[in-house]
């Protein structure tokens, strides 16, 4: 225990001098002195650590909060960045591999549809998806449309209208992909009915950063989505909840939901994924119309490595494909 203590205690010293380090940078816009900070800082936290970070103390807490939105302002510029030199291409698509963060999204994306398909198979194949805080770069939708999900609309929501004008730019090519995608300037608080039309809802990870505004938004989301539509929300365990914000599955429960299943990676893979299931009042409330006490979230286990093996020998081919294809023009 002694030594665990001392591993957590040099872990937080390291990530507040990090955090110290990062805030004082005069912009977070990609450079190579905050990409070394921002490499050093996903190095720190990507290995598995006995860390709880919801425990920590007040000062630490603060800390932890201050790098989560200093990673979110990061996020979002790195993405604009990429997503301005993408759109210069004739097909921006066949180039999102120069995304330094490309293998992630792929392995995210190709967990979260399994996930999905295992879990909610009613599910697995959506006629319409929204995907809540989609960004400049909407990779995960971009990844399910073209690999997973060949007949399913999406809407895109984000707050920020430039976002979506980069995102739109990107699918302008691409006559399936590009006619299946909406982009739509919105915050998720203000949509009601139209939560109604869909299947399926991802809830990105920066959406909600503190945990009362993430309960607050799935609260939000299960008194407007239809009964049985699943829920994909990202988290994150461990020392990754340095980087993202960590959600309480019982939070999902106590929004209207069924949580069938909550997965932790311990790869290249950042975020944590919890599925759940819209319910209805029926299922919510027991007889004596009290809310029913939610149940222990179902823990997970890895995709088999033969499908990890699959997903990189794929990614491998796409990238040999469509370097040969630069290379021959």
């Amino acid at each position: 225990m002694e030594a665990q203590n001392k591993e957590v205690a040099a872990l937080v010293a390291k990530i507040t001098g990090l955090q110290a380090a990062i805030a004082k940078l005069p912009s977070l816009s990609p450079s190579p002195e905050v990409d070394a900070l921002f490499t050093d800082l996903v190095t720190a936290c990507v290995p598995p650590s006995p860390i709880d970070v919801t425990k920590l103390g007040p000062e630490a807490q603060h800390m932890r909060e201050a790098l989560i939105r200093l990673c979110s302002a990061a996020e979002g510029k790195l993405e604009a960045h990429y997503a301005d030199m993408l759109a210069a291409f004739d097909n921006p698509l066949d180039h999102l591999h120069r995304f330094p963060y490309y293998s992630n999204y792929i392995n995210l994306s190709k967990l979260e549809y399994q996930l999905l398909a295992r879990y909610v198979p009613d599910c697995a194949a959506p006629s319409r998806v929204a995907f809540v805080g989609s960004g400049p770069l909407p990779f995960t939708s971009l990844v399910l449309a073209a690999r997973h999900l060949p007949d399913t609309l999406f809407d895109n929501y984000d707050l920020c209208d430039d976002a979506n004008q980069r995102a739109r730019k990107l699918v302008r090519a691409d006559k399936d992909v590009g006619a299946r995608m909406s982009f739509h300037t919105s915050d998720v608080a203000d949509l009601t009915h139209e939560l109604r039309a869909y299947d399926v809802v991802f809830l990105a990870a920066l959406v909600g950063m503190a945990a009362e505004e993430k309960a607050d938004v799935i609260a939000h989301l299960g008194r407007h989505m239809t009964d049985g539509a699943a829920l994909v929300v990202r988290s994150a365990h461990g020392a990754r909840g340095f980087l993202y914000p960590i959600v309480d599955p019982e939070d999902i429960a106590r929004g209207g939901f069924e949580v069938l299943a909550v997965y932790h990676p311990d790869d290249e893979v950042v975020n944590s994924v919890i599925v759940a299931r819209k319910v209805d009042d029926a299922q919510m409330f027991g007889e004596n119309g009290r809310a029913r006490a939610p149940g222990a979230a179902p823990v997970v286990s890895p995709p088999c490595k033969c499908c990890k093996m699959e997903a990189n020998a794929l990614e491998k081919t796409e990238v040999f494909a469509s370097t040969a294809t630069e290379l021959s023009i």
